[in-house]
């Protein structure tokens, strides 16, 4: 039997995780753009599943983001990380990708982030 509510939320998570991961992949066409949430910060990454790689990054942590934002985990914070994110994307010449939004629901700032990457022209 499980002690508290946050072995509960971690064996859940684990459980969603591994059922997610084994239907969204990455591959060099349409790599994966994975999002973290964590307490105070939001973290981006485009990854290539088959070679195991990690091709670009973008989180609210950075000096970029912090000179153009007044907050790091409200909705405004993740529509301009979506931004800095597909304008990443477009120079990397990357303009599909795989939206995987981890153990979070979609909606809130998972949702904001997803549509600011869109507005960039980003598909997915």
């Amino acid at each position: 039997m499980l002690k508290d509510k946050t072995s509960e939320r971690k064996v859940r998570d684990d459980r969603l995780r591994k059922r997610i991961r084994e239907r969204v992949q990455g591959t060099p066409e349409r790599p994966r753009l994975h999002v973290f949430k964590s307490n105070a910060y939001v973290y981006t990454q485009v990854i290539d599943d088959r070679k195991g790689t990690v091709l670009l990054t973008a989180s609210t942590l950075e000096k970029e983001f912090r000179a153009k934002a007044k907050g790091t985990k409200n909705k405004d914070a993740c529509a301009l990380l979506g931004e800095i994110m597909g304008q990443r994307l477009k120079a990397a010449k990357i303009d599909k990708v795989v939206f995987d939004r981890g153990t979070h629901p979609y909606h809130g700032r998972i949702k904001t982030l997803a549509d600011a990457i869109r507005k960039e022209g980003i598909q997915f």
